[in-house]
């Protein structure tokens, strides 16, 4: 039997029964949550940044979170945003069943362009963009901002169901991504970039 190379990299690493009870519940809700695949590759970088300030922009149902929580340092802390109170409800309740501290996160439901405009400059170590709004050039520029040198920014369903390689695709969100990816990759001065075909598609930048 013939095993697709994609799908054997996403089920490299299992997920244990906390996260696959918040993935279960962010399906009742229809959270876009990440997949294993990418959930472990983003557990690795925040490993390799030893990682202490992480946001990530789309909360879901926690299990990007988690992920994320287990790849940073013991005393670090996440901060994750969403739009929907639901989301924060529920990933809160995947932090409870996994035991993790309240002093390592903070859960915000608000605008995310509201909220990133207001978070420090040059204090956190990965941004992780999984709700992906249309003004996505503001969001790269915040991130800039907000990033340490050597941090790193990774937009992830950068492939936008597969839309995004299409050019005949031209939806809002799709030239938005694909937009998002001429500005990075051309950005040489600011970005080193890579993108890596995990899950829907990672786009990786780091800060210089």
């Amino acid at each position: 039997m013939n095993i697709n190379p994609h799908d054997y990299a996403e089920g490299f690493i299992a997920e244990d029964s906390v996260k696959s009870a918040a993935r279960a519940r962010g399906v009742e809700l229809g959270t876009h949550d990440v997949s294993p695949g990418t959930g472990a590759y983003l557990r690795h970088l925040a490993q390799l940044l030893s990682a202490q300030s992480v946001v990530e922009i789309g909360t879901g149902s926690g299990v990007g979170s988690l992920w994320l929580l287990e790849g940073m340092i013991k005393s670090g802390t996440l901060t994750s945003i969403d739009d929907e109170m639901e989301h924060s409800q529920i990933a809160k309740l995947a932090f409870s069943e996994a035991d993790i501290a309240q002093s390592r996160y903070r859960l915000i439901t608000n605008s995310v362009l509201d909220v990133i405009s207001k978070l420090t400059d040059r204090a956190y170590d990965l941004v992780v963009l999984r709700h992906n709004p249309e003004d996505l050039s503001y969001v790269i520029n915040e991130a800039h901002r907000i990033l340490r040198s050597g941090g790193a920014l990774v937009i992830d369903n950068y492939y936008g169901g597969g839309k995004v390689c299409d050019a005949a695709q031209r939806d809002p969100r799709t030239v938005a991504l694909r937009d998002a990816g001429k500005i990075i990759k051309n950005d040489t001065d600011h970005w080193v970039s890579s993108l890596i075909p995990v899950g829907d598609g990672l786009l990786i930048a780091t800060k210089l």
